[in-house]
């Protein structure tokens, strides 16, 4: 039970980074930061992470009978895929942050919240080769991102991009690792 609570939470946790990243990259753009501005990109962020999981989730279920003698593998390949990634991109983001806009309207913000969510979409896959709960995984996903998201605001205009790579290495890091321990359970080596 507590094992995976901290799953749930360490999956919320590192799928959030995207949105934290980007998060402050945006508060780095600003001279001051508003509530309300703070709580759009809460809300951009954290609906986008807890809409796609869903989205994936059903497109997955609808072939996982087909692939049940494999899923461990796929749950595998898609964290790794998604884990990599990340740590992938937080080298490559610093000229894409200098160019973020300090805007937080629909037509600057439905792309970053897409953008970012794509990952959750694969995660939702995962989700539904996985034996979890949909709505707690889902809603964590979601409550976590928003979070993140309004503390990534402040942090980005009062510290800068210190933590920002650092933020994503460890959520890839996290997600190579579940997607080993997955894979080790369903190949013996770990106990369910």
């Amino acid at each position: 039970m507590i094992a995976s609570i901290v799953q749930t939470v360490l999956i919320s946790l590192s799928m959030a980074m995207d949105a934290f990243a980007i998060s402050i990259g945006k508060g780095l753009t600003v001279t001051r930061v508003r509530a309300t501005d703070a709580m759009k990109t809460g809300l951009w962020f954290g609906g986008f992470q807890a809409l796609f999981p869903v989205i994936g989730y059903f497109a997955a279920s609808t072939f996982a009978s087909y692939v049940t003698a494999f899923d461990h593998w796929i749950i595998f390949g898609l964290l790794a895929f998604i884990g990599g990634n990340m740590i992938h991109e937080a080298f490559e983001e610093e000229e894409e942050n200098s160019k973020e806009t300090a805007q937080f309207d629909w037509k600057h913000m439905l792309p970053l919240a897409v953008a970012c969510s794509i990952d959750a979409f694969a995660m939702g896959v995962s989700f539904a080769f996985m034996k979890t709960n949909l709505i707690l995984q889902v809603t964590s996903i979601g409550v976590i991102t928003a979070i993140l998201s309004i503390a990534g605001i402040y942090i980005g205009r009062v510290f800068g991009a210190r933590w920002q790579k650092p933020a994503q290495i460890a959520g890839g890091v996290v997600l190579l690792l579940i997607g080993f321990k997955v894979l080790l359970e369903h190949l013996g080596f770990l106990a369910l």
